[in-house]
């Protein structure tokens, strides 16, 4: 049988005494978690194992004796050591000695009631029993053939990083305490601890207190029937600005709350999302005193309309040139008349309004900087909230563009089947056949050719400006991706990895230290860190999607059938 001790190494130094762990028995395992000093009333170390073992849920004992030769009088404490395995019987009773000066260890085993005649193995595995405790396991999940063989072995590994953390109030005494128990281990020399977080923890109780009682209020202004009525709900569900903002106001709930995290996963997420909150603000406050420096909103102001002025001339540019003989096609010049002095006249409105606002933009601009100090993702919706603004005409071109294209597509499928003697039946959702008389056939063949003659220069005109929506829509889907990036992006858990990669651990490495005839098999176990892509791919928060997700499929198929893409109102909304 082969038994594996895991020996915490910061006792490697320790006194001689008893050895305090846990026994796994499933695995044949002893994990040391603390040597007991003399001198020790054994009765006062029962005591104290039940009462930890009623708070930590870990069936903690003594599994053996620990013996440090370096000390005088070591046969005689040897005796006393094996006279001990009477007191507290555990079966194994396991006896680890260190010879003096020298690296080398023996290890042996007493069993009243040995299971197997065969001389046991012993495996001494030492570990870092700081970083064990602080760490968390990941398991990964592996296609291969063996993720069976894997995932059992993690278990094991598992129990151990479980043994090791659910003993933490073992680790809670340092040699300065009066107790009548000594112990040795990763916090025997002092208890890790540190003014300031201590402080942060009393002043937190309030601040969460206050803040909560803030949010309730915003979150019932929110929340309210006014918001409920058109166009208010129109305008909260559509702004991204108002979309962030209840992102936001939903972390700032989660970080307030004084619910305790039930278990690591729910712990590390309130730590992300605290940090990814600060680093947005940080960086919104540092746009901030950037833009209000140096009169740079003033000049944002008088740069923005020369460059509406400019886009609104470019538009026309274009709109004449459709309007002659572009690229050579030709065109139904009734049509395109007729098509092209509409849209003119809408980008003539478009400029009025713009001069019609031009007194006020600076000031607009000035108290829309203010909003950085809330987030750089909020600055950005706003910024995206703008650009759809400014593009408002860009985006009723292509609506107009795209119905009008759409009517004559769905037209001309439905006279194709008139030709076929089919029509839609749409009851039964399909295609049937059906007899039509001859005024019947001579109107949808006028029909369908004049929706086919008409039908190139509505394509070029659809197609003209189904480009020109799918730049804006570009430009404003990479502002969300980045919103989404710094929303999302686990920074508390890849700074945690930059600096302490063994609080997120993968699995462990073993490396051999002494392999001799006769004594036990050495082994240092060492933290394999989670990659930063697990890391990211684990912890990553949950983002604010402001646009419908669409296959490329999808897209492509609503781009050649007319359909709008990423339109202000979907199918299927209503409004009260």
């Amino acid at each position: 049988m082969v038994i594996k001790v895991f020996f915490p190494s910061c006792c490697a130094t320790a006194e001689s005494g008893l050895l305090i762990g846990h026994w796994i028995p499933e695995q044949n395992s002893a994990v040391i978690l603390a040597v007991v000093h003399f001198p020790f009333i054994p009765g006062q170390v029962k005591q104290y194992l039940s009462e930890v073992q009623q708070v930590t849920q870990v069936n903690t004992c003594v599994l053996g004796s620990w013996t440090n030769s370096k000390q005088e009088k070591e046969e005689v404490l040897n005796k006393f050591l094996e006279d001990l395995s009477s007191i507290f019987s555990h079966e194994p009773w396991i006896q680890l000695s260190k010879e003096s000066d020298s690296k080398v260890w023996s290890c042996c085993i007493f069993q009243k009631h040995p299971s197997s005649p065969m001389e046991d193995e012993f495996i001494l595995v030492y570990y870092d029993q700081r970083k064990v405790m602080l760490s968390q396991l990941h398991t990964a999940d592996n296609h291969a053939t063996s993720a069976d063989h894997k995932r059992n072995d993690a278990s094991k590994l598992a129990a151990v990083f479980d043994t090791v953390a659910e003993s933490k109030i073992l680790f809670m005494t340092d040699r300065y305490d009066d107790g009548p128990i000594k112990l040795t281990h990763w916090q025997s020399e002092g208890v890790e601890a540190s003014i300031i977080v201590e402080l942060m923890k009393q002043a937190s109780g309030p601040v969460c207190m206050l803040l909560t009682f803030l949010l309730s209020l915003v979150s019932g202004v929110c929340k309210s029937r006014v918001l409920k009525f058109w166009p208010l709900s129109f305008i909260w569900s559509k702004l991204s600005t108002c979309e962030q903002l209840g992102h936001r106001l939903e972390h700032l709930q989660l970080i307030s709350s004084n619910k305790k995290a039930q278990n690591q996963t729910q712990l590390m997420r309130k730590a992300n999302t605290f940090v990814s909150l600060l680093v947005d603000m940080a960086l919104g406050i540092l746009l901030m005193s950037w833009l209000y420096r140096e009169n740079r909103i003033g000049q944002l102001a008088d740069t923005l309309i020369p460059v509406a002025d400019h886009i609104a001339k470019e538009l026309q540019d274009l709109l004449q040139w459709l309007m002659g003989v572009p690229a050579g096609l030709k065109m139904n010049r009734a049509l395109d008349q007729v098509l092209g002095r509409f849209f003119l006249y809408h980008i003539h409105l478009w400029i009025s309004y713009i001069h019609l606002m031009s007194p006020f933009i600076e000031r607009i601009l000035w108290y829309v900087g203010l909003s950085a100090c809330l987030g750089l993702t909020v600055m950005l919706s706003i910024l995206s909230d703008i650009i759809a603004l400014l593009t408002f005409h860009i985006y009723c071109f292509y609506v107009y563009g795209a119905r009008l294209y759409c009517l004559k597509i769905y037209g001309l499928s439905s006279l194709w089947r008139l030709f076929r003697g089919k029509k839609w039946n749409v009851l039964r959702q399909r295609v049937d056949s059906c007899s039509y008389d001859l005024d019947q056939l001579f109107i949808g063949t006028l029909l369908f050719t004049i929706l086919l003659f008409l039908l190139p220069t509505t394509a070029l005109y659809y197609l003209v400006f189904t480009l020109l929506r799918l730049l804006v829509v570009v430009v404003q889907g990479l502002i969300h991706l980045l919103v989404d990036l710094i929303d999302s992006l686990p920074l508390y858990s890849v700074i945690l990895r930059l600096c302490r990669s063994y609080r997120l651990a993968a699995g462990v490495k073993f490396r051999v230290l002494e392999q001799k005839a006769g004594k036990p098999l050495r082994l240092l176990m060492q933290i394999n860190p989670l990659s930063y892509g697990s890391v990211v791919q684990t912890y990553r928060l949950p983002s604010c999607a402001c646009y419908p997700k669409d296959s490329w499929s999808a897209l492509c198929k609503k781009l050649f059938v007319g359909e709008l893409i990423y339109p202000w109102k979907h199918k299927g909304e209503k409004q009260d």
